[in-house]
């Protein structure tokens, strides 16, 4: 039995080949990994002397060579390929052992010029890893040290690899060739501006299962987004509490989102993917307790974010609630201290850059949504709106103390699920209708959960008002000022109601759909 081992992470490759050694496995290498195995007391035979050819084109030329692939492909059930094989004095090569150095990471860490960006394409790890996956039913392919334990503990118990675990392996070794060649593809194409090419790549790597989906009945998994990608959850570390379920992971994301979109001291209280408390104050304390006065109750459950490292003053009034997680870039230790002490609390922290610093290759702006047998995909809907484009439409201007509501509520009202209306008042939320066919509906849902609160209170709308009907309940609650895109045929209708009731209202004409 022979193998050739070629791998960028040399974790566990020693162990690796000593136990080949030991099994009397003829072990080949490429020139790095023999040193490396060489360092660590290791001797194996170089490649060159498998093909009895140095390396060529400054290196890149190793294992391109009959004596690798021919004992590689061969068909071991085929005595034609045999023959030929014997013929030319070519021997089979029964194990590959191949990773390649993560695209990526290369060229995120540093600004990397595009020729060295391209000479650090790996392109024979890439065909060896995949013509051993090609020919599983008689080739094992590795790709990952992990499964190096399994590979020899059936090497010594039955002889060599069983043909299931060779299967599992191939799939495993195709799935690192693809998700290395979507590195790759997603990287040329940012650098020729191209937002929308014809095959979009991503790739996603699994970071554990999870007990169930949405519902018990269903399964999932979380994944993480290895390229074209910002600090986020699925960086985030946890430091104490059991595994969030599904539905808490979807919480936690969009309050992350929420607050890191913000650039005062914040603080999102999620559930069901919405906002039930969110506030921007002075302090993080006090940004905590304003956005638990939206909604005590609903908070009941739900998810904790915010956007600076959570202080001790802020985490003994987290913990005097009962969340489900708490998310944050990072924490003082006496909050982890209080934290502690509510042992089913989950904690997560994230870092203020993604792992292994992999780069924004222009992915991260865009957003995708499942549809039956295929993906939609738009940008990102960013904010991207400054104070000179509002247009006011009513005779009233709005009071700076308004105009700061109107900012918020409008920087809010793009993470509610649409129909969305919120009313915020001082930098808070008070009142917020979520996800409802009738806009109507759902400023009445706002106005409800507002309750008094409404009065003096600024309202946002993410898209424009078909009917008058809404301004006028507003304004007989205590609305002082609406935000919306405008652009409906009735906007002077809606004008006409905000004027007679002394109310302020903008139009920034730009709507604000979240389905």
């Amino acid at each position: 039995m022979r193998a050739l081992l070629s791998v960028a992470n040399r974790d566990g490759i020693a162990a690796l080949a000593r136990d080949l050694a030991d099994l009397g496995v003829e072990t080949f290498a490429t020139d790095g990994t023999r040193e490396a195995l060489a360092a660590d007391g290791v001797t194996v035979a170089s490649i060159s002397e498998l093909t009895s050819a140095p390396p060529l084109v400054g290196g890149q030329v190793k294992t391109f060579h009959p004596a690798v692939y021919g004992g590689i492909l061969a068909r071991r059930h085929v005595p034609e390929e045999l023959a030929q094989l014997a013929e030319h004095g070519i021997g089979l090569i029964d194990l590959v052992v191949v990773n390649v150095k993560p695209f990526a990471p290369q060229v995120g860490a540093n600004v990397v010029p595009i020729d060295d960006a391209i000479g650090m394409i790996d392109v024979g790890g890439v065909a060896l890893l995949s013509a051993a996956a090609r020919n599983y039913a008689g080739v094992t392919a590795v790709c990952d040290p992990g499964d190096y334990p399994q590979v020899i503990a059936e090497m010594r118990e039955l002889g060599q690899v069983s043909v299931e675990t060779r299967q599992r392996l191939a799939a495993e070794a195709f799935a690192a060739v693809a998700a290395y060649n979507a590195e790759v593809s997603g990287y040329l194409s940012h650098i020729s501006a191209r937002r929308f090419p014809s095959r979009l790549t991503f790739v996603f790597e699994k970071r554990r299962d999870l007990p169930y989906g949405e519902n018990p009945h269903q399964r999932a998994a979380f994944y993480r987004e290895t390229t074209h990608r910002r600090r986020s959850l699925a960086d985030a570390a946890q430091l104490q509490g059991g595994d969030p379920t599904f539905n808490d992971l979807l919480d936690l994301d969009a309050a992350y989102r929420i607050v890191t979109d913000f650039m005062g001291p914040t603080c999102a209280i999620v559930k069901q993917g919405n906002p039930v408390g969110l506030a921007m104050q002075d302090s993080l304390g006090e940004a905590y307790r304003r956005a638990l006065q939206g909604d005590p109750v609903s908070a009941y459950g739900a998810v904790v974010a915010v956007n600076r490292r959570l202080d001790e003053e802020t985490a003994s009034e987290i913990a005097g609630n009962a969340y489900e997680a708490v998310v944050a870039p990072g924490y003082s230790e006496g909050a982890r201290r209080l934290l502690a002490a509510k042992e089913d609390l989950a904690v997560l922290s994230v870092s203020d850059s993604p792992a292994d610093g992999i780069a924004d290759y222009g992915i991260a702006d865009l957003d995708f949504h499942r549809v039956e047998g295929g993906l939609l995909v738009e940008t990102i809907d960013r904010l991207e709106i400054d104070r000179s484009q509002l247009r006011v439409v009513t005779k009233r201007r709005p009071t700076l103390e308004e105009l700061n509501d109107l900012l918020f509520s409008w920087r809010t009202v793009r993470h509610v699920s649409s129909n969305a209306v919120v009313l915020a008042r001082n930098g808070a939320l008070v009142g917020v209708g979520a996800g409802q066919a009738s806009r109507l509906v759902a400023v009445e849902i706002a106005l409800h959960r507002a309750a008094e609160r409404a009065t003096l209170s600024c309202m946002a709308s993410d898209a424009y008002f078909p009917f008058a009907d809404a301004i006028q309940l507003a304004a007989e609650r205590g609305v002082t000022a609406i935000i919306q895109p405008g652009g409906s045929i009735r906007d002077a209708m809606a004008i006409e109601v905000a004027d007679r009731h002394h109310m302020a209202m903008v139009f920034t004409g730009r709507r604000h759909f979240r389905h």
